[in-house]
């Protein structure tokens, strides 16, 4: 049986695009609506025809739902939730995608009962934007995160979890705050690094006579492509776990000032431990299946 028969989606671009197309691919009977605050997006949504309807207004996109997904940047949850909360059927369940989650629940719970909302988190996404960048297997062997809150109801959390496991997702459950702690490491703290160095190089380039660009080797590369993600998304992600991104900003400066000493007094040996230490993390990533080892990260070469 599956877990929704009608699941809405709000926001349609690249993650609310992927889950429809998901839907479509692998749950095809189910009956799936539509809809985005931009008028362009929703006619671009239409002609792609990834959904059975695109409404124009959130209210009426949510009427007949059993699933609703809010796809939009986690400062706007709020003004979402409080958009559909007169039209939601009172037995319908409210997630989202939002990659910090103690804020997205009190934002939703705020406007919508609390046994209602299950928030979840699937970790997956490109730096491309908007509904023609979705694709269908964007969320196959990769983690979902589920955050249930204290008055979830448990079948309510298992529906949610088997949903995702539907798309192809590995399912694990966490507390909100424990969730943003862990993304504040593995996936906050790095955009913010990417944002910097990208900034920093940018701002040389009247130094460097434009090299930094042109000769921009692997390590450069990878941090532009990160730091080419969704702007109003990453501001929105920053503001909303300052307190978790904070915490680990602080952590990261203290352990960048020993590498700063390290090199300023010729430690060899300290330096070898650290990257040595971090050379075995990326085997362990590779080994349990989150990235490959193709030489360049799989990228093709003429």
């Amino acid at each position: 049986m599956l877990p929704f028969a009608r699941v809405t989606v709000i926001g349609l671009g690249l993650i609310g695009s992927s889950i429809a197309r998901a839907v479509r691919d692998y749950m095809p009977s189910v009956r799936l609506t539509g809809h985005d605050a931009s008028p362009a997006v929703r006619e671009a949504a239409r002609a792609l025809r990834f959904a059975d309807d695109v409404t124009d207004t959130a209210g009426a996109a949510v009427t007949d739902a059993d699933l609703v997904i809010l796809c939009v940047p986690v400062g706007a949850m709020a003004a979402v939730a409080a958009e559909i909360a007169d039209e939601l059927p009172a037995d319908a369940i409210v997630s989202d995608v939002g990659s910090c989650k103690a804020s997205v629940a009190a934002a939703l719970t705020a406007h919508l009962p609390p046994a209602q909302v299950i928030p979840a988190h699937p970790v997956a996404g490109t730096e491309q934007s908007g509904p023609d960048a979705g694709f269908a297997t964007l969320f196959r062997g990769r983690w979902c995160i589920v955050t249930p809150l204290a008055d979830s109801d448990p079948t309510g959390v298992e529906r949610v979890a088997e949903f995702w496991r539907r798309l192809g997702a590995e399912v694990e459950q966490m507390a909100p705050d424990h969730h943003d702690l862990v993304l504040a490491v593995t996936s906050h703290l790095p955009h913010l690094i990417a944002y910097t160095i990208v900034g920093t190089a940018d701002d040389l380039e009247q130094v460097t006579e434009s090299e930094v660009i042109k000769f921009s080797a692997g390590g450069f590369r990878d941090f532009t492509r990160i730091a080419a993600s969704d702007p109003v998304m990453w501001r929105d992600v920053f503001l909303s776990n300052k307190d978790a991104v904070l915490d680990m900003l602080q952590r990261f400066s203290e352990d960048l000032s020993q590498l700063q000493r390290a090199i300023r007094w010729g430690d060899g040996d300290a330096l070898y431990d650290r990257f040595a230490r971090t050379r075995a993390i990326r085997r362990s990533i590779v080994d349990q299946g989150q990235d490959d080892a193709a030489a360049d990260f799989g990228r093709k070469h003429d």
